[in-house]
């Protein structure tokens, strides 16, 4: 009789994941210097694997690419979980979460590499409502408490964290600290009230966003 399988996993299963993690790693690296024209035997080189393996894991660019989709909402929504949970006052976990998003991104946005060019997929449509559903509890937290700017949408968020996280032709350390300095002036200006005198474009809605992502 064969006992049930439980805690981490072992053997192949631990190598596969492991060769999983490593592929999405070299290949969020090679896009981000590449674009959507990234080698896929420079993703297999850099994750240290075989083209057999990673074909048979993603079988072609576009499988690729919509795993480091869904594996960087479901990201986004962890950090803004947690940040919920950390910190009582809505407003600090709001500043916690774009901080440790935007460190968390050191490759750079996603957005301008693949966006526009992968349709929806089941997968990808379930890894976008939990991050939709995890922004908008932060948002609301933070528009209750009086903090946030009531035009703020939780859309805004993954955008702004696009905005923010440029490639920059320094090193990694220095990118990262001036990406964090960024934020902050960016965050005087989520502040409520944010009395500019000038009344400020309509912000995006989630279909906005998603529309972006998405080929037609």
């Amino acid at each position: 009789m064969r006992a049930d399988r439980t805690g981490p996993p072992r053997g192949r299963q631990k190598e596969a994941d492991r060769n999983d993690g490593q592929i999405l790693r070299a290949a969020r690296e090679v896009f981000a210097e590449h674009g959507w024209n990234a080698p896929v035997s420079e993703i297999a080189r850099r994750a240290g694997v075989g083209m057999g393996s990673l074909y048979r894991r993603y079988p072609a660019k576009e499988d690729l690419a919509q795993a480091l989709r869904v594996e960087n909402m479901n990201q986004m929504a962890s950090l803004a979980r947690t940040a919920m949970a950390d910190h009582a006052d809505p407003w600090d976990a709001l500043a916690a979460f774009l901080r440790a998003a935007l460190s968390a991104a050191d490759t750079g946005s996603l957005l301008p590499l693949i966006g526009g060019r992968l349709p929806a997929t089941d997968e990808v449509d379930a890894a976008d409502r939990r991050l939709r559903s995890a922004l908008d509890d932060l948002v609301a937290a933070a528009h209750r408490s009086g903090a946030l700017r009531p035009d703020v949408t939780s859309a805004d968020l993954p955008l702004l964290l696009n905005h923010l996280n440029t490639r920059l032709p320094t090193t990694t350390e220095r990118a990262a600290e001036l990406h964090l300095r960024y934020l902050d002036l960016a965050l005087s200006g989520l502040r409520n009230p944010a009395k500019t005198g000038v009344q400020p474009p309509s912000p995006p809605d989630w279909e906005e966003l998603r529309d972006l992502w998405n080929s037609p």
